[in-house]
């Protein structure tokens, strides 16, 4: 699979520079899904922003979502004519847009898709991630049809984890590749 058909989908805020998502586009030429508002994500905008990309892409492609990319994934998985064009989907940390916090501030994001993703994932989650609780996780990959992988302590599985290149992360994503 090219590279560039390797799309990153951040999450709200997007990804800085010493996240392990752009450590990944800088090192292997993965392909980031630009929103037009990282600050305010509006999920229809998004949606419509990742159908414009995947239709884009010269063959398959994997995503490779975190946070609020993962909630996105499956939004746009449940109301896209083209989720054939996707091989698979490495889903780490999703937000939980649910929660009260954080309902507030990403009111387009309730409720959460639950429906079965119609192509292979494997979801990571960590037992003390602020952003969404360990039980959510393992619920969310339960209804997406992902594989599970506890990552245990690991915060948000961002920059703050300390995770540099993430080389554990590269490999997961290296068998959805494989098995694409």
């Amino acid at each position: 699979m090219k590279p560039q058909n390797v799309l990153v989908l951040p999450g709200w805020q997007s990804s800085g520079p010493e996240h392990w998502q752009s450590r990944w586009e800088a090192r292997f030429g993965y392909r980031r899904v630009e929103q037009h508002d990282w600050m305010h994500p509006q999920r229809g905008d998004w949606m419509a922003r990742l159908e414009d990309v995947v239709l884009g892409s010269d063959g398959p492609v994997l995503l490779v979502a975190h946070s609020l990319g993962c909630i996105l994934t499956a939004a746009w998985a449940a109301h896209s004519k083209n989720t054939d064009r996707v091989a698979g989907a490495l889903l780490v940390a999703p937000g939980d847009s649910e929660r009260d916090d954080l309902r507030d501030q990403l009111p387009s994001w309730s409720p959460i898709v639950r429906q079965r993703l119609p192509f292979p994932a494997h979801l990571i989650g960590s037992r003390n991630d602020p952003y969404c609780s360990f039980e959510r996780a393992r619920g969310f990959a339960a209804d997406w049809g992902a594989r599970f992988t506890d990552l245990g302590p690991a915060g948000h599985i961002n920059a703050d984890s300390g995770l540099g290149d993430w080389p554990q992360g590269q490999a997961w994503l290296d068998k959805l590749k494989a098995d694409a």
